[in-house]
C-alpha cells in the first residue's frame, strides 16, 4: 500500500505517462494520416517531433529499469488509445475495450509500484 508521501510521485508518474501516450498517439496518427488517409507528407514533421517527445518523456519515469517503465507505460497507452478511439475517431469503446483497459491499469500498478526487495 502506498503512503500519502508517495502520492505526488504517483500523480507525476501518471501525468508523465499520459503526456507520453498523447505524444506517441499523435506521432503515430500523423503517419497513419499520411499513409492511410492521403494527407500531406508535411504531417510527418510534427509526427516525428511527437515521437521524439514521447521517447524523452518515458525517461522521466521513476524506474531503475527501462523495461519496467515501458511495460507499465503500455497499459496507459491502452487507455489513451481507447480515449483516442472515442474522442478523435468518434467510435465509443465497448464493454470489452473498457474491461481490457481496466485490467491494463491494474497491471501497470503491479509492475511499477510493487514492493521489491533489495
Amino acid at each position: 500500500m502506498t503512503s500519502s508521501a508517495d502520492m505526488p510521485v504517483l500523480f507525476s508518474t501518471f501525468l508523465t505517462f499520459a503526456a507520453a501516450a498523447l505524444a506517441e498517439i499523435a506521432g503515430c496518427f500523423a503517419f497513419w494520416a499520411w499513409l492511410r488517409q492521403g494527407k500531406s507528407i508535411l504531417w510527418l514533421a510534427p509526427g516525428v517531433a511527437s515521437l521524439i517527445l514521447f521517447a524523452y518523456l518515458l525517461t522521466l519515469v521513476p524506474s531503475d529499469y527501462a523495461g519496467r517503465a515501458y511495460a507499465a507505460y503500455g497499459s496507459i497507452y491502452i487507455i489513451a488509445s481507447l480515449l483516442w478511439l472515442w474522442l478523435a475517431e468518434g467510435h465509443r469503446p465497448d464493454t470489452w475495450d473498457l474491461a481490457g483497459g481496466a485490467i491494463a491499469i491494474v497491471a501497470a500498478g503491479v509492475i511499477l509500484f510493487a514492493p521489491r526487495g533489495a
